[in-house]
């Protein structure tokens, strides 16, 4: 299958690219702009002297998970087999766990929520990276039954 290629403004990379198109709501890819403009001035005030893009990219990173369990049907029974996520997909999970847990703060405006939620991912903490230990802790639960894999 052909990839797909996008366009690559001046000043804006092809991960952050792909990140406003998984942002953006109902075709509004100006707004998604904007809010990930707003953030990256935002991540740049919270953290003081550090690259926002350095910032971004370490979030992703410790977002991006390596195991995640896929259900099975062997014999009857459905088996939870821990598999190792593809990179395409690591990069879409990341992605859709970072604006989940930015979209589930309140109160504040939607730049400002992802701004927290990329500094806490880059700390190593926060909701977003919660979800990606919670995936690995299932696949390491279910090791048992890695060896249906094969089927």
């Amino acid at each position: 299958m052909k990839k797909k290629t996008i366009y690559i403004p001046e000043g804006s990379s092809a991960v952050q690219e792909k990140f406003i198109n998984c942002m953006m709501i109902r075709g509004k890819k100006s707004t998604a702009r904007r809010i990930m403009k707003d953030m990256l001035i935002e991540v740049s005030k919270l953290a003081a002297g550090q690259n926002p893009e350095r910032v971004f990219e370490k979030a992703l990173d410790n977002v991006k998970p390596s195991m995640e369990v896929r259900p099975k049907r062997i014999g009857g029974a459905v088996y939870q087999i821990p598999v190792e996520v593809k990179p395409n997909r690591q990069i879409a999970l990341t992605f859709r766990w970072i604006i989940e847990a930015a979209r589930n703060v309140k109160g504040k405006p939607m730049a400002r929520k992802l701004a927290g939620v990329i500094m806490e991912a880059s700390a190593g903490t926060g909701p977003a990276v919660k979800k990606k230990d919670d995936s690995h802790r299932m696949a390491q639960a279910n090791k048992a039954f890695a060896h249906f894999a094969k089927y």
